[in-house]
């Protein structure tokens, strides 16, 4: 066996960052910038006092707050200061403990080993044994007769828990992607009512939900870890959709924390607050339907991405505060990201128009591209490409729809020809790549192609790290010839608080850990 050593290290790069106020969903995230400076978050000097509440305008209502059927990243990093997993994600893209004490992996990577802490309780005051953890991983599997509810957990073939504080999991083929899954929640055995009154075992409670008003949360008193036990008393998600009115809000006192800000409007803050600025370990792109014509040409959709500038985008858009990309990989993924491939469709308009001409549409065609509409940093990049594909003859029409939409129609069920959103950030690249896989549930891009199958599924079961890198990008070589989509920019993105609120920390995926937090003396 293989003992696990925290934290244990999933790439080798170090991620600053932290979605923006653009869309979320296990698709999503997105906006732009970086201040005139940057800030530590880490409280300095300042001596930390116990107690007070943080109100944090969020632009987007939760999805569901249950965790295994919400889809949205800003309800994901919400929620997450109420769940624990076996793990949860570190600063430097490594697992660090949480429920799970230690694990064992058997040389045959198939049999994992979990050693549960003990003492750890419920909100409901129930304790978290190993039960538990079978009850919640046998949902996410489907072992429970149900259709499997995450398809990072559909390769477990059988669950043991010889005693109550140990599981034992074995998988069905080897899966280099299963470790950094077990950041998921643990929930409590039977309880079936997570989308009306949620029930973790994180440092945060549930209290109450507001639609379109607020999302509130208040200090679990009986944290398992004295570590991380909260310092706050509060934290109160203000439903504000409107960026403005999220600064004016921070600047009269109505507000302590914006998650993401302009330039412009960091400009409007001035120096009386923290701003925190960094990338996102996030994909904006323009996602384009493979299956409905004339996009499943891979002619059309290379002219697409010919016509399309991003540094225009980037420029206007993000203000100059993003990282160009070539395919659904941020360099913030050092270890597996292929360098070169932004360039492989550097802007040029009469390759555009040749290769429309080859694929049978020398007049152009009409497309249109559905928008959610609360992330104006998408409803603005839709704009800039509207006018792009213009100047190649594809006549580009904009749809905004809300959020709850777009989740419905695009990404469950992929009726769309053309989307701008974001694609969050993950710990492991198969999480990344892996949306593309012609089997994916939630492959709403309707990409298939064998080549790309092969690699990212000898890439899930590669323990070779090496090996497993090179895997990744050369599926990142196949997705960007293929254009299966305009791969636009990793966005940086700034989060402004009072400058008396210390402890925020930036992660590889979105997440505020108000665990962390604190008001100085």
């Amino acid at each position: 066996m293989r003992r696990g050593l925290f934290a244990l290290t999933l790439s080798t790069v170090i991620v600053s960052g932290c979605g923006t106020n653009t869309p979320s969903a296990s698709p999503v995230s997105g906006s732009s910038e970086t201040p005139q400076s940057q800030a530590s978050a880490d409280g300095g000097t300042n001596s930390p006092s116990s107690g007070g509440t943080v109100r944090v305008a969020m632009a987007t209502e939760p999805d569901n707050l249950d965790p295994y059927l919400s889809a949205a990243t800003d309800t994901g990093s919400m929620m997450d200061n109420v769940f624990d997993g076996l793990f949860e994600a570190g600063e430097n893209n490594e697992l660090v403990p949480a429920i799970a004490e230690s694990y064992q992996v058997s040389e045959d990577g198939l049999t994992y080993t979990f050693a549960l802490r003990q003492g750890v309780t419920f909100h409901d005051g129930s304790a978290l044994t190993s039960e538990d953890v079978y009850y919640s991983y046998a949902k996410l599997a489907g072992l429970n007769g149900q259709e499997p509810l995450s398809s990072k957990f559909s390769g477990i073939g059988s669950i043991e828990t010889p005693d109550d504080y140990t599981v034992t999991v074995k998988l069905k083929e080897r899966d280099a992607a299963f470790l950094s899954a077990n950041i998921i929640a643990i929930v409590p055995k039977d309880y079936e009512k997570q989308s009306e009154h949620p029930v973790g075992a994180g440092p945060f409670k549930f209290v109450e939900y507001t639609p379109g008003q607020q999302l509130a949360l208040e200090k679990n008193e009986q944290f398992y870890d004295p570590e991380r036990a909260p310092k706050l008393d509060r934290v109160e998600f203000k439903i504000m959709p409107d960026v403005n009115s999220s600064i004016l809000a921070l600047q009269s006192g109505d507000i302590d924390m914006v998650p993401g800000v302009s330039a412009q409007g960091a400009l409007q803050l001035g120096e009386s607050f923290t701003l925190v600025s960094g990338p996102q370990n996030m994909v904006q792109l323009m996602a384009l339907n493979n299956s409905v014509k004339p996009l499943d040409d891979a002619k059309v959709r290379q002219a697409i991405n010919y016509a399309i500038d991003k540094d225009v985008i980037i420029e206007t858009v993000a203000e100059g505060n993003g990282t160009k990309l070539g395919s659904n990989m941020s360099p913030a993924m050092k270890m597996y990201y292929q360098e070169g491939l932004e360039d492989r469709y550097s802007f040029n308009a009469e390759q555009a128009k040749q290769l429309l001409r080859e694929a049978g549409y020398e007049n152009g065609f009409d497309l249109t591209i559905t928008v959610p509409s609360n992330y104006q940093f998408h409803v603005d990049t839709a704009q800039v490409i509207a006018e792009q594909l213009k100047q190649v003859g594809i006549r580009a029409e904009i749809k905004q729809i809300e959020w709850s939409s777009w989740l419905e129609d695009v990404y469950n069920n992929a009726k769309y020809e053309a989307t701008i959103v974001g694609l969050t950030g993950k710990l492991d690249p198969h999480e990344v790549l892996g949306r593309y896989e012609t089997t994916y549930p939630k492959n709403f891009f309707k990409f298939s192609n064998d080549e790309f199958d092969r690699l990212v599924n000898e890439g899930r079961t590669e323990l070779d790290e090496t090996k497993r890198a090179a895997l990744y990008k050369e599926a990142q070589t196949v997705l960007t010839e293929q254009a299966a989509a305009v791969f636009i920019m990793d966005p940086s993105r700034t989060v402004a608080m009072k400058s008396n609120l210390h402890g925020f920390k930036t992660y590889p995926v979105q997440k505020y850990d108000f665990a962390e937090m604190y008001y100085a003396e």
